[in-house]
């Protein structure tokens, strides 16, 4: 179905950013149309000043939700029992959910129960419980613009370094870029460990997998898999930078199919 769904975008304004809204839209647009959009939280709080300022511009429905006790969010309560209204009263294929909150955990689950497509974006930080229960999960800081990052090198492990108060100001700096490229190559070994899983399940008998193929067995094994994350706009662009991992071959037929294979 994919850009024909129909999509109900339902935004926790307590724990989205509106700063954002433009490029969650677009992402949200390359799955389906969004018949529905709301924004749930208090209207009366300061801390919703930014969405107000962004409502009518992208056609937002407001939703007010009053906090009952102070310390308590019942924006979530308030939107869970929205978008369970909406699975079963109004036309749509999917539900988009737009929190870095764990409390929606089970609200993803049950989406995809009734066989419906689910999507979440939300911060890193959001929990792997919530990730996992959506079909695709856009982190929003794959929203914004980020630097390019080395895929062609792997330093050691023993080039992690702890950075303390007293050490002068140029060994911080070179400690700080070492710890970097070790949190970086701890991404990329993440990365290829899932790669070669996912090519474990698209491989066809010749030995190649499609890349197509591939990219959808990883969406399935991590949902918030994004080629944006490690600095590449496309996965295509992804593999390309892997030459000493990944080895690819293009199709001269019509079909102009790209194949992969692992080294």
């Amino acid at each position: 179905m994919g850009t024909n769904r129909r999509l109900a975008l339902m935004i926790d304004g307590d724990n989205a950013q509106a700063a954002l809204l433009p490029q969650m839209l677009a992402e949200v647009s390359k799955y389906g149309v969004m018949t529905i959009r709301r924004v749930y939280g208090d209207w009366t709080e300061a801390n919703m000043k930014s969405w107000k300022d962004v409502l009518h511009s992208y056609a937002l429905q407001p939703v007010q939700q009053f906090r009952y006790t102070q310390g308590k969010n019942a924006t979530d309560s308030a939107l869970i029992i929205d978008a369970m209204d909406i699975i079963y009263t109004a036309d749509v294929n999917g539900v988009c959910i737009v929190s870095s909150d764990s409390d929606y955990t089970r609200l993803a689950t049950r989406i995809r129960e009734k066989n419906l497509f689910v999507m979440g974006i939300g911060k890193n930080i959001t929990p792997p419980s919530f990730v996992n229960a959506c079909d695709i999960f856009v982190h929003t800081e794959n929203l914004q613009p980020i630097g390019d990052i080395d895929l062609k090198t792997e330093p050691a492990a023993s080039d992690k370094t702890a950075i303390s108060d007293t050490t002068p100001k140029k060994k911080v700096a070179t400690n700080t870029k070492t710890a970097t490229t070790s949190a970086q190559s701890k991404n990329l070994k993440k990365l290829k460990g899932l790669m070669r899983t996912a090519f474990d399940s698209a491989v066809q008998e010749d030995g190649w997998a499609t890349l197509a193929a591939m990219g959808d067995f990883l969406r399935k094994l991590d949902p918030s898999f994004d080629s944006r994350t490690y600095g590449r706009k496309s996965l295509s662009q992804l593999v390309a930078d892997l030459p000493d991992f990944i080895e690819l071959k293009k199709d001269k037929t019509n079909q102009g199919g790209v194949y992969i294979r692992l080294k």
